[in-house]
This record gives C-alpha cells, sequence and structure tokens, in this order.
C-alpha cells in the first residue's frame, strides 16, 4: 500500500525512468535487440527516420511489441517497482530514489534545454 504522496511520486518518477531506460536508452539497447530491427530511412525533407521492425512470431513478437510499447512496459515497470518495493522494502526502496531522482533531472534538464534554446 502506498501511504504517502511523496510514496506515490517516487514510485511515480521511478517507473518513468525505468520505462525510459528500457524503451529508449541506448544502454539497454541489448535487451531489445533480440525483439527489434531498427531500420534507418531519408524522408522527404532528407531527416533520416528510425522505425522498428519487430521480429519473430508468436512470444518474440509479443514481447517486441510490449518493448516497443512506452505505455505497455510502462505498466510492467510499475507493477514491478511496486511489487518489490511492497516485498522487499529497504533495498527497494534505494533503487527506487536512485531512479526517482534520475527521472526528476531528466525532466528538469529537457525543461532546461528547451528555455535555453
Amino acid at each position: 500500500m502506498v501511504y504517502s504522496w511523496l510514496d506515490f511520486f517516487m514510485l511515480g518518477l521511478a517507473s518513468f525512468r525505468l520505462t525510459r531506460l528500457i524503451v529508449f536508452d541506448r544502454i539497454t539497447e541489448f535487451i531489445r535487440r533480440p525483439f527489434h530491427h531498427e531500420v534507418e530511412e531519408e524522408n522527404e525533407n532528407g531527416e533520416l527516420v528510425t522505425f522498428i521492425e519487430i521480429k519473430g512470431t508468436g512470444l518474440r513478437a509479443w514481447i517486441g511489441e510490449l518493448l516497443s510499447c512506452y505505455w505497455c512496459t510502462g505498466i510492467w515497470c510499475t507493477v514491478v517497482l511496486y511489487g518489490l518495493w511492497f516485498i522487499l522494502n529497504p533495498f527497494t526502496s534505494f533503487v527506487i530514489v536512485v531512479l526517482a531522482v534520475a527521472g526528476l533531472s531528466s525532466i528538469i534538464e529537457v525543461f532546461v534545454s528547451k528555455h535555453l534554446d
């Protein structure tokens, strides 16, 4: 059970950061590689656009679809973080705080970089 707004906010930020880490970040590309193939094409403006093709069928395709969907992966990241927090609070609290601070700093970075340009 989430007992305070602070816990709720921290879990939210941690889930946000973990989801972005899994779905978008280069450091976790090895997780997506067995399920995705990235295709780069040039659009009519001459810009390079990257598309994802899902590999395989059945379970492999299902995992590929899951990993390509920010919203779907976000639900499962939240379930895992909340479940671990509920069961292994002392250890998981550390992980949640680290992810939450990283998530907040990434939001601040995007905000600052957009307003300084």
